[in-house]
């Protein structure tokens, strides 16, 4: 594994690899699937809970720990609300907090620097890159257009990676590429533009750790297509357009009238959400997980353009040795 290492690609934040699980919502990166992450070397994330929940929170962090002393993150969705979970992330001095959806300031990033926590925004343009340079980040995750679930800017992967690298220059700040890559070719490619590290979402997804229901994560092997949407959850998450599985449910209501959202529609299901109960009506933005129950094909699976790279589930210590190995022998083959 050495001849990585000289190479430069391997590591990034203090981690082995260069290589993060992306904060999958609004529950599905939980303990299991973070400490198995962090076990091979990469950046696991939690995400924390889209309402304020320090203690279950911190119950989340806390068990993470218990099934490994490697370190992880926590991802927070600044569009809710967040302060009470931010102050346990930087209490329990995860080693990374991950951000999106709302502004990267200088604030934030001297709290979470002052409690010995690494700052990562995800940025979806140029704009952002620049804010989040401003504020002092210790790396930026730029999500393109091919990514699955919430997204936030309109570019494509292959054109905002370079145009960001060049921004931040030759500051010490890794530029972490996040859209449609799930295998080692993705990653090598993300290098080529220039990135320092991959973040993975749907690959880590379908994993055999995610707390995603089984029947999502046999979705993500048995369907290829995807589109980019605002039909799912518009009253909880407004103006937030998402990638999703094109599952027959989805061809149906793709059209869905503007006016119309989940607020006034039937109840199809029940989920237990960061240990509270919910109902799932028709068109909420809410995935489901391994607790939930009713018309599964009905909900929403949120997934990015590489689903269709996807053909079985597998540990996710797996996916990280196949991503650092196949770039590998790509790097050594091809690339020389």
């Amino acid at each position: 594994m050495n001849s990585g290492s000289k190479m430069g690609w391997r590591g990034i934040l203090g981690f082995e690899y260069g290589i993060v699980q992306a904060p999958l919502g609004p529950d599905i990166s939980a303990p299991h699937l973070v400490a198995a992450v962090a076990k091979a070397g990469a950046l696991g994330l939690l995400r924390a809970p889209d309402w304020e929940s320090p203690d279950y929170l911190r119950g989340l962090i806390k068990t993470t720990r218990t099934l490994t002393d490697k370190p992880f993150g926590v991802g927070v969705v600044l569009a809710f609300p967040f302060e009470e979970n931010l102050k346990v992330i930087l209490e329990e001095k995860v080693a990374v907090l991950q951000i999106s959806w709302g502004d990267c300031t200088r604030e934030l990033v001297n709290k979470a620097h002052a409690a010995g926590v690494k700052v990562v925004p995800q940025v979806g343009n140029i704009e952002g890159a620049k804010q989040a340079i401003e504020a002092g980040v210790d790396g930026i995750i730029v999500q393109g257009l091919e990514a699955g679930g919430h997204v936030l800017g309109q570019d494509g992967l292959i054109t905002l990676v370079p145009r960001v690298v060049d921004l931040v220059g030759d500051r010490e700040i890794p530029v972490i590429a996040a859209g449609g890559i799930v295998d080692s070719r993705g990653y090598v490619a993300a290098l080529a533009l220039g990135a320092q590290g991959v973040c993975l979402g749907t690959r880590f997804l379908a994993t055999e750790e995610s707390n995603a229901h089984s029947t999502y994560k046999r979705k993500l092997v048995e369907l290829d297509e995807t589109a980019y949407t605002d039909v799912f959850g518009r009253a909880r998450w407004p103006g937030a357009p998402h990638r999703v599985l094109q599952t027959p449910f989805y061809k149906e209501w793709r059209s869905l009238p503007a006016h119309e959202n989940e607020t006034n529609q039937p109840v199809i299901g029940h989920s237990t959400i960061n240990g509270v109960d919910k109902d799932i009506r028709r068109f909420a933005g809410t995935v489901p997980n391994m607790t939930t129950t009713g018309d599964l094909e009905s909900m929403v699976m949120f997934a990015g353009e590489g689903v269709g790279l996807i053909k079985e589930i597998l540990p996710a210590g797996e996916v990280v040795k196949q991503l650092v190995e196949g770039a590998q022998l790509i790097i050594q083959q091809n690339l020389k």
